[in-house]
């Protein structure tokens, strides 16, 4: 339940209009609770982030990212590991952007601009091109599809020893009843503290963790037979069926359209693969 804290850079220049920041985040590190004067675009390339902003807590996927106002509280972690992107944004930028801390759907364009921007960030820009690559970022942003929601994350101990055996394990197949014993209380009071505190059933978000890492394994390159078993379905088409029904594709279909983007990436000129080490 530990988790190490990663210091922030000192001394940073404000964001014009756009300033990059790569880092990995180890397994169970986090930045502590802080806030910017300019906006941020909190995002992971690989690998799953934890966000806590405005008193929620959430996980959001590789195809998704979270944009977070100017003066917003917020703390930012990863259970376990994550290549961390982080687009610090001059506020003047951000005009049509939301105004409250919003969870974005990444799409492959917006995630391979993300990329190059990191791969140049501190070059010396003689012709512009940082330049442009920033405003495409912006334009993006500004027609990224706003989500619900990432995945609801608790806060009280209890559930989190929950949420995170589950979310390391989602092949688990402990019922309801199970947990409750574990956790020292009846099953009625676990079912109504965590419709409380999640907003939904055991589950429910047990299903929606399971897409969640779903996604995260077929980014990472992981085939559709070894991401349903670690997942814990009986099969692969069991898997396939429940991917195609959330999310209106197959997974095959999903790692064409994501490799189809590395490819693309892969392409530039720019060398825009090699991911910079520099702290968020």
């Amino acid at each position: 339940m530990t988790w190490a804290p990663i210091s922030a850079p000192p001394g940073v220049l404000p964001p014009r209009p756009i300033t990059m920041r790569a880092q990995s985040i180890p397994a169970r590190h986090e930045f502590p609770e802080h806030a910017h004067d300019w906006h941020q675009v909190v995002y992971a390339i690989d690998g799953v982030l934890m966000v806590t902003a405005e008193n929620r807590s959430f996980v959001i996927s590789p195809d998704q990212a979270v944009w977070l106002p100017s003066g917003v509280p917020h703390r930012v972690g990863s259970l376990l590991g994550a290549e961390f992107r982080s687009l610090w944004i001059a506020v003047d930028a951000g005009r049509n952007l939301p105004s409250d801390p919003t969870v974005l759907a990444v799409s492959p364009l917006l995630k391979q601009l993300i990329v190059e921007a990191a791969a140049i960030e501190g070059r010396h820009d003689g012709d512009g091109y940082a330049g442009r690559v920033a405003t495409l970022i912006l334009d993006q942003l500004r027609r990224a599809e706003t989500l619900t929601a990432g995945l609801p994350w608790p806060r009280g101990e209890r559930l989190l020893r929950l949420c995170e055996a589950l979310y390391v394990d989602p092949a688990d197949t402990r019922s309801l009843d199970d947990w409750a014993k574990a956790l020292g209380m009846s099953s009625r009071t676990l079912t109504r503290q965590f419709e409380a505190e999640m907003g939904s059933s055991l589950r429910s978000w047990r299903r929606r963790l399971r897409l969640l890492r779903a996604i995260e394994l077929l980014s990472s390159g992981a085939a559709v037979t070894e991401t349903a078993m670690q997942l814990g379905y009986g099969s692969a088409s069991a898997f396939v069926f429940a991917f195609r029904t959330e999310m209106g594709s197959s997974p095959h279909a999903y790692m064409r359209k994501a490799t189809g983007a590395r490819r693309g990436l892969s392409q530039t000129p720019t060398g825009s693969r090699r991911q910079g080490r520099s702290a968020s």
